[in-house]
């Protein structure tokens, strides 16, 4: 266990999916208290149950919502702060990833996916790094993708998306982190995820281990001296 992090306040979104669920269940073995929110009720009443068997003294409230709308990401704000007395990490691991070509892609489609993958996090970031500056201790983690640094085809409305949050992530990377709140952007290529079986042209075998990308995320999040990690790219090296 991770002393640095024994005891920290974490807000997780997209909780139950691939990243999500993995990244809380290793915040869950460094005895870190959980946030968890995510659009199924019933998954995460699940992952609670499996939270509380690695770690039962550990505090866990959670929040079905859709984060795309304003109403409901305003109630998750005020349950959190009724919930917590502040938050210490955030990891904004909810997303949305969709294949269309421009012909085929809506205003609506653009919307939800710059809402989701970029004007949630900004939201969070506003909201609750505010005690972080004041305590001179805070984590935010940007799940980004290996679009956030190129495209593909009939990827227009996603890798916008992940183009942006890699630019706030470095924006407020450069702003926070003189007070020791760091922003991190994590980027790992294709990875084993619900989401990742959307890539039907590449082969799922090769992606990257969702467990393994938690891992380096736990790791990096736990440096609390000079150095520090501004963004990482995660690739998978196959050997032969």
């Amino acid at each position: 266990m991770n002393t640095i992090l024994k005891n920290k306040n974490c807000l997780v979104t997209g909780a139950t999916g691939g990243i999500g669920k993995e990244i809380s269940k290793e915040l869950a073995s460094n005895s870190c208290n959980l946030f968890l929110t995510s659009t199924n009720n019933t998954k995460l009443i699940k992952l609670k149950n499996q939270l509380k068997k690695i770690n039962k003294n550990i505090k866990i409230e959670f929040l079905s919502a859709d984060l795309t709308i304003q109403e409901d990401i305003t109630e998750l704000i005020g349950t959190i702060n009724k919930k917590f007395s502040s938050i210490d990490i955030i990891i904004n691991s909810a997303g949305v990833f969709m294949i269309k070509s421009i012909e085929k892609s809506t205003i609506d489609d653009f919307e939800k996916s710059i809402n989701l993958n970029v004007k949630l996090p900004f939201i969070l970031c506003k909201e609750f790094t505010k005690n972080m500056i004041k305590k001179k201790w805070g984590r935010v983690v940007m799940i980004g993708s290996s679009s956030s640094y190129s495209g593909f085809e009939k990827g227009s409305v996603y890798c916008a998306s992940k183009h942006s949050i890699l630019g706030l992530s470095r924006a407020l990377n450069a702003e926070l982190k003189k007070k020791n709140v760091r922003v991190l952007s994590i980027s790992p290529a294709s990875t084993q995820t619900n989401m990742g079986k959307i890539s039907t042209e590449q082969d799922f075998n090769t992606f990257l281990n969702p467990k393994e990308v938690a891992q380096y995320i736990i790791h990096v999040i736990s440096f609390d001296k000079e150095m520090i990690v501004d963004e990482s790219r995660l690739n998978r090296m196959t050997i032969k």
